[in-house]
């Protein structure tokens, strides 16, 4: 392997770590938009961000992490795996007075 190819391997490495360490603070289900949902929870892609944010919209904030288990597609075992991953804060509300 020549030198370039490595420099660019170990730099797209590099990106690949630091990125994940940057998505890998807790995440507010009640705020979070579904692209910050699947970024930053583990077994969390698109499809099941886009359910999650449906779940509250149609039903209000979450009250407790294991309400996440109520969204169809995800189970207590994602939940178990991201708790510590897993804030769950008041919403806020974009309505004016």
């Amino acid at each position: 392997m020549n030198i370039i190819a490595l420099a660019l391997k170990s730099l797209l490495l590099s990106l690949m770590f630091s990125f994940t360490a940057f998505a890998a603070g807790p995440v507010n289900i009640n705020t979070a938009d579904a692209t910050t949902l699947a970024a930053g929870l583990n077994g969390i892609g698109p499809s099941k961000a886009q359910a999650i944010v449906a779940y509250r919209d149609a039903n209000g904030p979450f009250q407790s992490a294991d309400q996440l288990a109520s969204v169809k597609g995800i189970g207590l075992a994602t939940v178990e795996k991201n708790r510590d991953r897993i804030e769950v804060g008041a919403a806020t509300s974009n309505k004016s007075k």
